[in-house]
């Protein structure tokens, strides 16, 4: 009998080819948003009102009128003041925003001597003029 030699020939085995492992995406974020500003709430303002009066005597008939810079006043034409009592004349302002300059004129005519008086928002001030 004939010896038959087998011949093995070897071949490298390659790797199995493994899928590579999935690694989790990163998360991308989104570029932060900013922050939303608090909400303003309409708040009803309160009512400015500024207020004059002056005490003084201008006699019987006649009436004490006030001119200056300030709503509704110009130094062209006076407005009169309310008599609340014998000596007592009073105006009252509402939504005033500057201050009120002015000075008292007695029937629109006669002008207070000094200075121009002036007064703040809101404020309250009670003059003796002189004339």
């Amino acid at each position: 009998m004939k010896k038959i030699s087998k011949t093995t020939t070897t071949t490298l085995a390659t790797p199995a080819l493994v899928p590579a492992k999935k690694t989790p995406a990163k998360a991308i974020k989104a570029p932060a948003k900013p922050a939303a500003a608090p909400a303003v709430k309409a708040v009803p303002s309160a009512t400015v009102t500024t207020k004059i009066s002056a005490k003084i005597n201008v006699g019987f008939g006649n009436t004490l009128y006030i001119r200056g810079e300030g709503p509704g006043l110009s130094w062209e034409k006076g407005i009169p003041l309310d008599c609340v009592a014998d000596d007592q004349w009073a105006l009252s302002f509402s939504e005033t925003a500057r201050p009120v300059v002015f000075k008292f004129l007695i029937n629109d005519l006669t002008w207070s001597i000094g200075d121009d008086y002036i007064v703040q928002p809101g404020k309250t001030v009670e003059l003796i003029p002189a004339f």
